[in-house]
């Protein structure tokens, strides 16, 4: 997926995977990620989403990645943060009390730069990606996290014939898949949630499953 579709994206506000509310799993599950030696979160595909905001209100630093640096600079504004911007590599980083967003390409990162990340909450990053991207995704996840860094992953199915993604439909087998050499993983909760989602209904798809996942890397 070229980079210029989410630029147009968040340029024309076609941003319907933004949330404005507190995602209700993320508070329900945020035990999961949570521990005494928590210490940095990392959000990937972070877009402009409050719930960077909850998850510092817990009180741990925050670490993002979005490539689009209006989605970025939305995210300090609407939440009336000033903002610090400096240059690190092919990166612009934004940082505001104890939250940094890298605007740039995640497969740009490196180790160094998600030192101290004991958590990782995926709500809109896999499902963003495209079949052909996921695998790179995985391993380029992998290469960045220390061992026993944990991950919040929430993913749908649905009939991936029916509704061009994003969102994409990926399902547990491919979950298992892409992540199971790397990581034990725990399925916390499924939902049927198509009666939730009338947008989606509208697009024409029948059916669409939430599943929530627990990833502990080895």
């Amino acid at each position: 997926m070229h980079p210029d579709f989410w630029h147009e994206r968040w340029q024309n506000k076609q941003i319907g995977f933004h949330q404005s509310e507190i995602n209700l799993h993320l508070q329900e599950f945020w035990p999961v990620l949570d521990s005494a030696d928590s210490s940095r979160v990392f959000v990937p595909l972070c877009g402009k989403s409050r719930d960077m905001l909850w998850l510092r209100a817990q009180g741990r630093e925050v670490v993002g990645i979005e490539l689009s640096p209006s989605a970025v600079q939305a995210f300090f504004d609407e939440n009336g943060l000033p903002v610090k911007i400096s240059s690190n590599g092919s990166f612009s980083v934004f940082e505001s009390d104890g939250i940094r967003i890298y605007c740039g390409d995640f497969f740009d990162l490196a180790p160094d730069d998600l030192a101290g990340v004991t958590a990782v909450y995926d709500r809109a990053s896999l499902i963003a990606l495209p079949p052909d991207m996921r695998a790179a995704y995985a391993d380029h996840m992998h290469g960045l996290l220390s061992p026993g860094t944990k991950t919040l992953l929430i993913a749908f199915e649905y009939p991936q014939h029916e509704m061009a993604g994003p969102p994409f439909n990926v399902h547990e087998q491919e979950v298992r898949a892409l992540y199971g050499n790397h990581c034990r993983i725990e399925l916390l909760h499924v939902a049927d949630i198509l009666d939730q989602e009338p947008r989606f209904r509208e697009k024409g798809l029948t059916s669409l499953q939430e599943k929530i996942y627990a990833l502990t890397y080895n």
